[in-house]
């Protein structure tokens, strides 16, 4: 009788295995042939199984599932092809509706095809036998496993004294691989490649490198622990040393003596720098205070490390700006499209700079909405001079010690984000970005924005004082740029101190521009595309920026582009394209359909609705202002989330109205018996200003009168009660939002004529302007005939 009928005992021979069995997927558990697994059923149709077999040949086919999650679905996808039949040797109920079962493996079989699914998965199945192997190679193989897996033992705890035995009894190599690798702690996938060898020889080779991989880990886990005691072992000899050393050296008068090498070190370095009379008189008296502590001394570690960063400080250390003033604007150009009025301060301050080197760094702030290129217009200007690039982000630091640092008194003080950028950068000239200062907020650590005052003036901070460092440092040198997407929120003397730079959205023919140069080859790169494979033409990518995006800046410009560049990945991927150009018709498979519909003229088709335009922190936006009336006592009733200010515009135009509608040609009796209702759709977002004055006049007009307003046409302006159009604020923005929804007309106060210039021409040139002063003036304007 061969070792393997040994082991296993009575068990059916592999010709008797029936052509079906019912499938069981094992979650992260593969069952060998010879080996014995216990199992615990739970789920109904597993107990019908198990009774069903213990019935008849008491033979259940154990498969390892792929995804543990999905264990109790025998699918094709989740289950592999090869597993083991299985012999019941032991089953029992518990009292929770549970079972216990001893499943022993008996032969490999290969799943032929899945038959049916209900109540439990049965499955054709065929029995695939191994290729046997002989010789001195298999021979070798099986000496160097059990030599392995016997070293294997003896490092692993809680392994079975018998197993060693066993182990040594084994003759057969097919029986041994498998016995090995059901013992050895190695991942399922690993234990699944072993039972799908058929090839002893080859099964041996790789159950031989599992083996001497887990016996590696097991070493190197094991001296790791080693070397940790020994480390907590020195440290503790070395504290015993150090004691007796300190009394010795008590007793002899000579504490201290062995800082003296690194005290020499600080004070050769200090002598090397050229550092400002406050800062090497700080440094001395430190120094001092150093050469008179013990190194056990926790003080002597605080001393250190102040002199640590007064060393590594660049007091003295600049970059050389660039002079060439054509190569900067040409690497501005490069970096941006556009952005001419940031373009142009960069490059009058390296006009002043080259001719007058001593002058003081300018503080400018970029204002604007989101994705407009306000951080990487600050990386392209460092670009541009020549120096570093230094960035931290203010949002959401409430605490002033961030801005100024901590006093030394504190456990772990560190300084301030100001002089940890500088010594990052390693010159006292980087260009130093402070992003989103509009988000500083304040609490009873203190207020960061009023720590600010001192670093954004250029008037004070060349003696900026650091409470880490206690003495002055010189940030005249350094070009602070900041930014914002809203000016309200910064207090007015941090305002006062800044330059600011507005950007504002880009127009479409700017977005078109700016995604062919910039954006698509971006994209293409990070989805491992190249122009030969994904071309967009132009048609494709203007539908992109007017169908799927309705933005100032182009943060979600470039994230459809991406979805396009990330389809047309996967499909060259799958090899069912190899080139791909978008045309306006292939936008939707990408895409989906369209996301914004310019409906201006479509909800333009009753008297009582005006177009009006409004500011956001995002940029402009147009807004729909619709009225209508109804049988009442005079009453206004005004909806869709507005605001205090809001709504006294409203009550203001329904005077006007009423206090000339007989030149309006409104019946004045007309307001006794109706109610007046004024909606803003989009009725979640809070609306407020004044300067929906007369787009509210006109829509009440416009339903009073029967008239319709013109299409596409939009206004903005502040009304009085006297018949005056009053100017407001946001011009461009609004503008720049009326032409990316099509607007044609534009009904303006004449007292913004001015803000028009800050309009890019060619926008200009699409839009017609109406700049009005009286309101009368307005609804001839904007009402039809």
């Amino acid at each position: 009788m061969s070792d393997r009928d040994k082991l296993k005992g009575i068990v059916p021979a592999s010709e008797r295995l029936p052509q079906t069995l019912p499938i069981l997927p094992l979650a992260e558990a593969a069952l060998f042939p010879q080996m014995v697994l216990p199992l615990v059923m739970v789920l109904p149709n597993q107990m019908k199984m198990v009774d069903d077999s213990m019935r008849s040949n008491r033979l259940i086919g154990c498969v390892a599932a792929k995804d543990p999650s999905m264990a109790m679905t025998a699918h094709p996808d989740n289950i592999y092809n090869m597993g083991t039949a299985g012999l019941i040797l032991k089953f029992e109920r518990t009292e929770d509706d549970k079972a216990q079962l001893l499943i022993q493996g008996i032969t490999r079989f290969k799943v032929d095809e899945i038959i049916s699914d209900e109540p439990y998965v049965r499955a054709a199945v065929s029995v695939v036998d191994e290729i046997k192997r002989a010789g001195k190679r298999v021979d070798a193989l099986m000496s160097s496993i059990i030599t392995s897996f016997i070293n294997v033992l003896d490092i692993s705890p809680g392994m079975p004294s018998e197993t060693r035995n066993l182990i040594k009894t084994i003759k057969d190599p097919g029986m041994l691989a498998d016995v090995v690798t059901s013992l050895i702690n190695v991942p399922l996938d690993d234990k699944q490649k072993i039972l799908e060898i058929l090839d002893v020889k080859e099964r041996l080779k790789e159950v031989n490198r599992l083996v001497n991989y887990q016996l590696e880990i097991l070493e190197l886990g094991n001296k790791i622990q080693s070397q940790v005691k020994d480390d907590m072992d020195k440290k503790q000899r070395e504290y015993i040393l150090r004691q007796q050393m300190k009394t010795i050296q008590e007793e002899l008068g000579e504490e201290g003596d062995q800082s003296n090498i690194e005290i020499e070190e600080y004070r050769t370095k200090l002598l090397e720098l050229e550092l400002p009379e406050d800062a090497h008189k700080e440094a001395e008296r430190e120094l001092k205070r150093l050469s008179r502590m013990h190194p056990s001394s926790s003080e002597y570690t605080v001393s250190s490390t102040y002199l640590d960063w007064i060393i590594s400080l660049p007091w003295g250390e600049s970059s050389v700006d660039n002079e060439n003033i054509k190569k900067a604007r040409k690497v501005l150009d490069d970096d941006h499209f556009g952005l001419e009025k940031p373009k142009k301060r960069i490059i009058e301050y390296l006009a002043v700079k080259k001719l007058k080197p001593d002058s003081k760094g300018p503080i400018l702030c970029f204002v604007g909405p989101p994705g407009t290129g306000k951080t990487s217009l600050g990386r392209s200007i460092a670009r541009a001079l020549g120096r570093k690039f230094i960035r931290i982000s203010l949002g959401g630091v409430r605490d002033e010690a961030e801005i100024r640092g901590h006093r030394r008194t504190y456990v772990g003080a560190l300084p301030g984000r100001i002089i940890q950028g500088i010594r990052r950068a390693g010159t006292n000239n980087p260009v130093f970005m402070l992003d989103e200062i509009d988000k500083v907020g304040s609490d009873f650590r203190g207020d960061p924005s009023s720590a600010l005052l001192e670093v954004l003036d250029p008037e004070q901070n060349f003696s900026f004082s650091d409470h880490y460092l206690d003495v002055p440092f010189d940030l005249t040198n350094v070009m602070f740029i900041t930014t914002a997407n809203i000016l309200d929120t910064i207090p007015p003397p941090l305002r006062d101190r800044m330059e600011v730079i507005e950007l504002v959205g880009y127009t479409i023919e700017e977005k078109l521009k700016i995604a062919s140069k910039y954006l698509i080859p971006r994209q293409l790169d990070a989805n491992g595309l190249n122009s030969k494979m994904l071309k967009f033409s132009k048609t494709s990518t203007n539908r992109i920026i007017t169908d799927y995006t309705r933005e100032a800046g182009l943060r979600n410009l470039e994230r459809e582009i991406g979805s396009v560049c990330r389809g047309v990945a996967s499909k060259i991927a799958m090899e069912e394209e190899t080139a791909v150009t978008i045309k306006i018709q292939d936008i939707a498979k990408y895409l989906g359909p369209i996301k914004f519909i310019s409906d201006i003229n479509i909800r333009l088709n009753v008297p009582g609705i005006a177009v009006g335009l409004a500011w956001t922190q995002t940029g402009g936006d147009v807004l729909f202002i619709e009225a209508t009336s109804m049988r009442g006592k005079k009453g206004l009733i005004l909806t869709g989330q507005l605001g205090d200010v809001m709504k006294e515009s409203a009550q203001a135009a329904l005077s006007y109205i009423r206090s000339n509608a007989v030149e309006l040609g409104i019946d004045e009796d007309y307001f006794e018996n109706h109610d007046i209702h004024i909606h803003v759709p989009e009725g979640a977002i809070p609306k407020d200003g004044p300067s929906a004055g007369v787009t509210m006049l006109t829509a009440l007009t416009s339903l009073l009168t029967n008239k319709m307003v013109k299409k596409n046409l939009a206004m903005t302006g502040e009304i009085t009660l006297r018949g005056q159009v009053l100017p407001v604020g946001g011009i461009k923005e609004k503008v720049l939002a009326a032409h990316r929804a099509g607007i044609k007309k534009l009904v303006l106060p004449k007292f913004n004529k001015k803000d028009i210039e800050d309009v890019p021409k060619k926008v200009q040139r699409q839009i017609e302007f109406f700049f009005i002063e009286k309101m009368n003036d307005v609804l001839k304007t904007a009402l039809d005939k």
